[in-house]
């Protein structure tokens, strides 16, 4: 079967040969290239059809991210600033940290994200809340996201022309929702409000990556 995400099926839950084949026949086509194996979907809560279906696939297959169980994904589960940076990071290459000087007292050698921060902090892409504390656990709004995007893509120039509400010139966060408006990374929650305070979550989270970086 030429496709690259595969949707896993059980025989236990058909009755015959046929159906199996029928079954495992549901694929996505999009991404494939001769010669790669088709990804198996693992997880029960990211349905064919979705918009982060393949995104998570992606994500997963790269080792950007796992599941939150081995059958789960948990695309509603609200990200943090480690998890985001982490999964910038990972997505990456997993780099080394040119330094080892660490400023933040939350963040501790052997932490998972420790290196991600220590890399983030390094490139510029996020600091921390204050010059001790970098925040890994709190949670990541849309602004936030796309800055760090952006931050790691080289912070360039965007020439969109976006003319949401709650997005005033000049804010750390203005040229970053140009930009992934521009490079269709994401939109406004409606025409006039791009929804700068919305937490994001995982799902949306490896979307916004994969359609950077994918």
């Amino acid at each position: 079967i030429q496709a690259k995400y595969i949707r896993l099926v059980s025989i236990d839950s058909v009755s015959d040969n046929s159906s199996v084949f029928a079954s495992a026949a549901e694929i996505r086509l999009t991404g494939y290239k001769p010669g790669e194996e088709p990804v198996v979907n693992p997880f029960t809560d990211v349905p064919e059809g979705i918009f982060y279906y393949e995104p998570v696939l992606w994500a997963n297959e790269k080792g950007i991210t796992t599941g939150a169980t081995a059958t789960t994904f948990n695309p509603n589960g609200n990200c943090q600033r480690a998890q985001v940076v982490t999964f910038l990071w990972r997505a990456a290459g997993s780099p080394e940290p040119t330094t080892t000087e660490n400023p933040f007292d939350d963040v501790k050698e052997g932490d998972f994200f420790y290196k991600a921060v220590l890399w983030a902090n390094e490139k510029n892409i996020t600091n921390g809340l204050d010059a001790d504390t970098f925040g890994p656990f709190e949670l990541c709004n849309r602004a936030q996201v796309v800055t760090f995007l952006w931050r790691s893509q080289g912070s360039t120039a965007s020439t969109a022309d976006v003319a949401f509400t709650d997005v005033e010139d000049g804010l750390f966060y203005s040229t970053a929702v140009a930009w992934a408006v521009e490079h269709n990374i994401t939109n406004g929650i409606s025409a006039t409000e791009f929804g700068v305070d919305g937490i994001c979550n995982r799902a949306q989270v490896v979307t916004f990556l994969y359609r950077t970086l994918g």
